[in-house]
Order: structure tokens, then C-alpha cells, then sequence
């Protein structure tokens, strides 16, 4: 299991080779992702820099980059390993894509090929972790608080429900954010940081009670999803 576990890491790290954001750059702006804007290769840098569009295509190809060796790895390299198999080809995608060899392993941030590597363990507890990050980046203010705590707190999740090998994969994916945003973290830390007030940016374009709905809407989702993971992987 674990040579096969190795396999699915590494057809991740193939994948995630895949820049989507400096192919729609090179396709549309004729230059490398990494010299306009952030140079960060990722969906938010190319949909400020170029548009919707193009930072759309680049979305969808970061998720479809890390669902295609999950689903590779989960049904066909290691059908029995179920979860595990799909963790650690995400874990392989997201180091791709930070860490891609043709750029001398400099990439992005790696934070939709982690939610999408999530979703494809389990969905209910990936979409669980993301309203958490959000709640954090909600209370600080600062974006990379959330993306760090949203594997972490699919890592905990693992512990208890999805055993071992999910749990590992989700640890050191937990320390990959944390290596991404680290500068962003240590000016958070020292106050120097870009704040956004995401519930007063709600508020402010599509009502003031904007908020308080959407906070109320996702904490009757969070029961739902946890009474979910309760009632199928404890057994009470």
C-alpha cells in the first residue's frame, strides 16, 4: 500500500506541474504569469491582472488539475485505500503546483488545489473546514489566517474520522499553507498587513443585513454537516 500511496503522490505532483494561470497568461496577455501583477501563479492574480475570464479559466484548472489524480488514484491505483488514495494525490498536486520543477520549484500558494483535494476526501468535512477558515478570516481580517486554518482544520477532522494516512497528508498540507503565507502571517503579526473586513465589504454592496443572513445561513449548514460526519463515521 504504501509503494502505491507513493504512486498517487507522485501522479498528483505531475498534475499539478500544470500552471494553469501561466498558460491563460501566455494565451491571452502573450507573457509569463509570473511577471505581471503579484507574479504569484493563481486565480487571484490573473482575474485582477486580466479579468473574470481568464482568472475563471485559471480556476477551473487548478480544481481540474487536482480532481483528475484524485479520482485517478481513488478508483484505479488504490480503490481500497479509498480516502487515502485521493489525499495523497492532492497532497502530490498542491506540491506540484507550489513547488513545480520546470519553474525551479517556485510557484503559488496552492490554496483551490487544497480545498479541491478536500472535497475529493470528503465533501462535507472539506466544505466544514472552509466555513471554519472563513470564520477566522471573518474575526482577524486577514485572508491567510483562514487559508492556513482550513487544511488544519480538515487535518483534526482526519484524526478522528479518516484515519491515519489522511490525517498525515492534511498535516503536511496544513504546513505547506503556512510555508506559502508566511510572509503574509508575519505581517499580520506585526500589524503591517492588508486587513479585509469581508462582512462590512458584504454589507456595504448588497445590504447591512447582508452579514448577519449569511452568518446565520452557514451555521445551520455547519450542524448539518456535523451531525453528517457524526452519524456516518462515529458510531453511537
Amino acid at each position: 500500500m504504501t509503494v502505491r500511496l507513493i504512486i498517487c503522490l507522485l501522479l498528483g505532483y505531475a498534475f499539478g506541474n500544470i500552471l494553469t494561470a501561466e498558460i491563460v497568461s501566455r494565451t491571452v496577455a502573450k507573457k509569463s504569469v509570473f511577471t505581471i501583477g503579484s507574479g504569484n501563479p493563481g486565480m487571484a492574480n490573473v482575474m485582477t491582472e486580466l479579468g473574470f475570464g481568464p482568472g475563471a479559466a485559471t480556476l477551473t484548472g487548478d480544481l481540474l488539475k487536482t480532481v483528475i489524480p484524485c479520482l485517478i488514484a481513488r478508483f484505479l491505483i488504490l480503490p481500497e485505500a479509498g480516502m487515502a488514495a485521493a489525499a495523497w494525490a492532492g497532497l502530490g498536486a498542491v506540491l506540484g503546483h507550489n513547488f513545480p520543477v520546470w519553474h525551479r520549484f517556485r510557484g503559488g500558494m496552492g490554496v483551490s488545489a487544497t480545498c479541491a483535494a478536500m472535497f475529493m476526501v470528503q465533501p462535507a468535512a472539506g466544505l466544514l473546514s472552509m466555513i471554519c477558515g472563513m470564520y477566522v478570516t471573518f474575526a482577524a481580517k486577514y485572508l491567510s489566517a483562514g487559508a492556513v486554518l482550513i487544511p488544519g482544520t480538515f487535518a483534526v477532522f482526519s484524526a478522528f474520522f479518516f484515519g491515519p494516512y489522511v490525517m498525515w497528508s492534511f498535516i503536511i498540507l496544513t504546513v505547506l499553507m503556512f510555508i506559502a503565507h508566511f510572509k503574509n502571517l508575519s505581517a499580520m503579526v506585526h500589524g503591517t498587513g492588508k486587513r479585509v473586513d469581508v462582512l462590512a465589504n458584504a454589507n456595504a454592496k448588497f445590504g447591512k443585513y447582508t452579514g448577519v443572513i449569511f452568518l446565520c445561513i452557514s451555521f445551520v449548514v455547519d450542524f448539518l454537516l456535523v451531525w453528517y460526519l457524526i452519524k456516518n463515521y462515529i458510531n453511537i
